[in-house]
């Protein structure tokens, strides 16, 4: 069996880490409004995959999160004048009963974000303790340059990327490319304690350490958008890599977008679809 790996950008013969044993890992929804049709499409793909692999013989461990902190989870809460717990309740639910409704099987184990910060942490821990990460002002910060394998899976060059990055008001970066691990507690945000103060984990560490939590440290196949690539995956390698000093995952699978007239479908377009007026 063959498979297309996004890393190499080649067509490659399947081999698994355990003979007959499948590791995958699935980006979840950040759930603080409905689903669209493009998440539809992300985990009909997905499901199919791992539907055949089971049908081809292989012992398949699905793992899929939910993130359920980040800041348009917060933002969401604040204009609805609810709280984070409510708004993340209400559209896992709504997540849950859409896959439902289109026949897809749920994941094997389903993580959330919230429910694995004391391993985000201790894999921030590891990151500062090997120089691949320093605390700033509350916050903690991955160092890019640090990992010399930046920028393999996006086929993106660091020298590229450093033309137009900036330094956003509020963040004490070393380097405009360094991403936050760890975020310094703001006012009425939701904060876990840690070794830099209260605050919470950036977006990026919580899938490594789920992955790593339920996983192990090099797994199968890992997947999701084609949005995804960049920054999010690429962050996922080099924070997890440098953690382990293995390879985080073999395989990476990225499904297209769902395209009307050259326009990525979205929460809008569905509207606009539902409602007839495309």
């Amino acid at each position: 069996m063959k498979i297309h790996n996004t890393l190499t950008g080649k067509l490659e013969e399947f081999v698994t880490i355990v003979p007959k044993k499948v590791s995958m890992y699935v980006c979840g929804p950040t759930v603080y409004d409905d689903s669209h049709i493009g998440h539809g499409r992300t985990y009909i793909s997905y499901d199919m995959i791992s539907r055949y692999l089971r049908y081809k013989g292989y012992d398949v461990t699905y793992v899929r999160n939910i993130t359920d902190i980040d800041d348009k989870i917060i933002t969401k809460a604040n204009q609805e004048k609810t709280t984070i717990n409510e708004i993340t309740k209400r559209y896992a639910a709504s997540f849950h009963n859409d896959l439902k409704t289109l026949g897809l099987n749920p994941p094997d184990i389903e993580p959330t974000a919230t429910g694995t910060v004391k391993e985000m942490i201790e894999m921030i821990e590891t990151l500062i303790q090997r120089k691949h990460a320093y605390a700033s002002g509350g916050d903690v910060y991955f160092d890019v340059k640090s990992f010399e394998g930046y920028g393999k899976l996006s086929k993106k060059n660091i020298e590229d990327l450093q033309v137009g990055a900036r330094v956003m008001p509020g963040e004490q970066k070393k380097d405009p490319l360094d991403f936050a691990l760890w975020k310094a507690a703001k006012e009425g945000e939701p904060a876990w304690d840690s070794p830099w103060g209260k605050g919470r984990p950036g977006w990026h560490i919580e899938c490594s350490a789920m992955s790593k939590k339920h996983l192990g440290e090099t797994i199968d196949i890992h997947t999701g958008g084609r949005d995804l690539i960049f920054p999010h995956h690429e962050n996922e390698i080099a924070q997890s890599e440098c953690v382990s000093g293995k390879t985080f995952a073999k395989y990476w699978l990225h499904n297209g977008f769902v395209n009307l007239s050259k326009e990525k479908c979205s929460s809008l377009w569905a509207i606009r679809f539902f409602e007839g007026s495309i």
